[in-house]
C-alpha cells in the first residue's frame, strides 16, 4: 500500500512539475505569435478573447481580462491601429463603444502561425485512444476552470489590500 500511495505522490509531483513547464511554454508560445504580429502578449490574448467571444464592448473585455479599462482601452488602441479590431457604436445605444475583430486580418496573419502549429499538434492528439482523449480533454476543462477560480482568488486578494 505505501509503495502505491509513493507511486501516486510521485506522479501527482512530475504532473504538476510538466503543468508547470507547459504553461510557460505556452506563455513563450504566445509571446512569439505575438512578436512575429508586432503586438505585446497581452494585446494578442486580448484578440484572441476577441475572436472566441466576438464582439464585446471595452468593459466587457477589461471584466474577461481583469485589465483596468484604462489599459484595455490601450489594447484596443494598438489592436485598432494594427488593423485586428474596429470599433462600432451599439445599434440601441449610441453611447456604447462595441469592438469587433476584423476576421479578414485575422484570417491573413494568425491562420498561417495557427495552421502550422495545427498540422503538428493534431497527429500528436491522434495517436492517443478516444478514452485517453477524453481523460486529457477533461483534465485539460478543469485546469481551465481552476486556473480562472485562482485568478478570481487573487483578485479578490487584491482589492481586500
Amino acid at each position: 500500500m505505501a509503495d502505491t500511495h509513493s507511486e501516486h505522490q510521485k506522479l501527482v509531483e512530475a504532473l504538476n512539475e510538466a503543468s508547470r513547464h507547459l504553461s510557460t511554454w505556452t506563455v513563450m508560445f504566445h509571446s512569439a505569435i505575438a512578436e512575429r504580429l508586432g503586438l505585446n502578449t497581452t494585446d494578442h490574448k486580448c484578440l484572441d478573447i476577441l475572436n472566441h467571444h466576438g464582439p464585446l464592448t471595452a468593459g466587457q473585455l477589461a471584466e474577461i481580462t481583469g485589465l483596468t479599462t484604462g489599459a484595455v482601452t490601450g489594447v484596443i488602441d494598438r489592436l485598432e491601429n494594427a488593423g485586428y479590431v474596429r470599433r462600432d457604436r451599439d445599434a440601441n445605444d449610441r453611447r456604447l463603444v462595441i469592438v469587433q475583430p476584423v476576421a479578414d486580418k485575422a484570417e491573413q496573419e494568425l491562420a498561417p502561425l495557427f495552421g502550422h502549429f495545427t498540422q503538428r499538434y493534431v497527429p500528436r492528439l491522434e495517436k492517443y485512444q478516444d478514452n485517453e482523449l477524453r481523460l486529457v480533454l477533461n483534465f485539460v476543462q478543469d485546469s481551465i476552470q481552476f486556473m480562472q477560480e485562482e485568478i478570481n482568488w487573487l483578485r479578490q486578494k487584491e482589492r481586500a489590500r
